[in-house]
C-alpha cells in the first residue's frame, strides 16, 4: 500500500459498532462506578462504624471485590466468546450490569438489617466484576475484529476505553451531586439500571464479527473435510511469552488508579480537611483530565506508530516515579496534590493504544478466553496488592514505600512493551502490500 493512499472510511456497519459499543461501555463503567466514587457515602451506609485503620482495611476489601473474582468471570465469558460470538459476551454483560444496580436500589442498610447489608453488598459488587469483565474485552475484541485497517483499528479500539473513562466521569459526577444536592442515592441506581437496560436493548440489535464468523464458517467446512488443517485452527498453540507479556502490560494501571484516586483522596482529607464532597468535586476534574488525555491519544493513534505512544507515556511516567517522595513531601496546598493526580492518570500504565495488537497475537478460537482471563488475573492481584499493600507500605516506608512499588511495576510493564513491539512489526510484515 503506498503511503500517500487514502484510508478508506469506516463502513455504516462499523459506525454503527463503534458507536453503540462506545455508548454501551459508557453506561456499563457508568454503573460499575457509582459505588467506587460513592464509597465515602455508602461505606457508611452498609458497613459498621470502627476505627480509621480498620476502615481503610473494610473499604480496601469492598473496592478489591469488584476485581477478586474477575478470573471466574473471564473463564466464563471467554467460553461464550469463543465458542458462541463475541456479540453474545457484550448482551449478557449488559443485563447483568442492569441487575445489580436493580438489587443495589433496593438493597436495606446496615442500620437495619445488620451485617447482612455489608455481605449484600460485597455480592452485588462481585456480580458487577462478573459482567464489567466481559465487557471491556468483549468490546474492544469486537471491534478489533470488525475494522480491518489497522489505522482505523486502534483509534476504534482506544475509543472504547476513553468512554469507559467518561462513564466513571459521569458515575463522579452523579456522586457530587447526590452529596450536595441531597439527592437519594438510591435513584441514582435506579437510573443506572435503566440505562443498564437502553444498552442491553442496543446491542441486542448488532451483528456477530466478520472474523469470527468467517473462522466459524472455515472451521464448518473443514470439518466436513474431516481435515487435519480443521484440527489445526481449533487447536492452534498460544504463544506463552504473549500471555506473559499481557500480564504485565496489564499489571499497573489498577496502581496509577488507587494512587490517584483512593490514595490522594485520603491525603486530601488528612491533610487539607478535605470533606467527601470535596474529594468526589476534585476527583471529577481529574477523571476529566483523564478523558481528554484519552481523546488525545485517540488522535495520535491515526498518525503515530501505537508502540511508540505507549513507549513515551512509560518514560514519562518513570521519570515522575523517582521524585514522588520529593514531591508529596513538598506539597502545601490541594492544586499540588491535584497535579500528581492529573500526571499519574495521563501517563498511567495502560495498554491503549496497542489493544489490537495484543489481540491479534491470540488465536481467534482461544483469542477471547486467554485475553480475558490474562487481563482479570493481573488486574485483580494487582488491586489486592494496591489496595492493601500501600497500606502497609506507606505505613512502615513512608512516600519511598510509594516510589518502590512504581519502580517495579514500571519495570513490569516494560517487558510487556517490548515484547508486544516484536510482535507489531511481525503483524505489520504480515500485512504489508495489503490491499485496503
Amino acid at each position: 500500500m503506498q503511503k500517500s493512499a487514502k484510508l478508506p472510511a469506516l463502513t455504516k456497519k462499523q459506525k454503527e459498532a463503534v458507536g453503540i459499543l462506545s455508548i454501551g461501555t459508557f453506561l456499563e463503567y457508568f454503573d460499575l462506578y457509582l459505588y467506587v466514587h460513592m464509597a465515602v457515602l455508602l461505606n457508611d451506609l452498609f458497613f459498621p462504624k470502627t476505627d480509621p485503620f480498620t476502615a481503610q482495611l473494610l473499604s480496601a476489601f469492598a473496592f478489591c471485590s469488584t476485581f477478586v473474582f474477575r478470573p471466574f468471570s473471564a473463564l466464563i465469558f471467554g467460553y461464550i466468546g469463543d465458542h458462541y460470538g463475541r456479540k453474545l459476551t457484550v448482551v449478557i454483560t449488559t443485563f447483568m450490569m442492569a441487575l445489580s444496580c436493580f438489587i443495589m436500589a433496593n438493597l436495606p442498610t446496615y442500620a437495619q438489617i445488620g451485617i447482612t447489608a455489608s455481605w449484600a453488598l460485597t455480592l452485588c459488587r462481585l456480580l458487577q466484576s462478573f459482567s464489567s469483565m466481559g465487557e471491556i474485552i468483549g468490546a474492544e475484541l469486537y471491534l478489533t475484529e470488525t475494522i480491518q485497517h489497522p489505522k482505523k483499528r486502534y483509534p476504534a479500539v482506544t475509543l472504547i476505553t476513553a468512554f469507559s473513562v467518561l462513564g466513571g466521569m459521569a458515575a463522579l459526577a452523579i456522586a457530587s451531586g447526590v452529596i450536595v444536592l441531597g439527592i437519594d442515592w438510591r435513584m441514582v441506581f435506579w437510573f443506572g439500571m435503566v440505562i443498564a437496560f437502553v444498552g442491553f436493548i442496543a446491542r441486542s440489535s448488532m451483528r456477530e464479527t466478520p472474523e469470527f464468523v468467517d473462522a466459524k464458517n472455515r472451521l464448518k467446512k473443514l470439518k466436513v473435510q474431516v481435515s487435519e488443517t480443521g484440527k489445526i485452527l481449533v487447536n492452534a498453540k498460544v504463544n506463552k511469552r504473549s500471555i506473559y507479556a499481557l500480564f504485565c502490560i496489564t499489571f499497573g494501571w489498577p496502581l496509577c488508579f488507587y494512587f490517584a484516586y483512593i490514595y490522594c483522596g485520603n491525603i486530601l482529607k488528612q491533610n487539607f480537611n478535605f470533606t467527601s464532597t470535596d474529594v468526589i468535586q476534585q476527583n471529577f476534574f481529574v477523571s476529566l483530565c483523564h478523558f481528554i488525555s484519552f481523546l488525545v491519544v485517540y488522535l495520535l493513534s491515526k498518525r503515530l506508530n501505537p508502540i511508540k505512544i505507549i513507549q513515551t507515556k512509560w518514560m514519562f511516567l518513570m521519570i515522575f516515579t523517582f521524585f514522588i517522595p520529593w514531591l508529596l513531601s513538598l506539597c502545601s496546598h490541594h492544586l499540588h496534590i491535584l497535579c500528581i493526580q492529573i500526571f499519574t492518570v495521563i501517563f498511567g500504565f495502560s495498554r491503549i493504544p496497542i489493544g489490537p495488537i495484543i489481540y491479534k497475537s491470540f488465536p481467534v478460537f482461544k483469542r477471547f478466553t486467554y485475553c480475558s482471563f490474562t487481563y482479570a488475573i493481573a488486574r485483580a492481584a494487582m488491586h489486592i496488592i494496591t489496595s492493601f499493600g500501600m497500606i502497609y507500605f506507606v505505613k512502615y516506608f513512608g512516600n519511598y514505600g510509594l516510589q518502590a512499588m512504581f519502580i517495579i511495576v514500571g519495570c513490569i510493564f516494560y517487558y510487556g512493551i517490548h515484547h508486544f513491539k516484536k510482535i507489531a512489526q511481525q503483524q505489520a510484515a504480515e500485512e504489508k502490500g495489503m490491499v485496503y
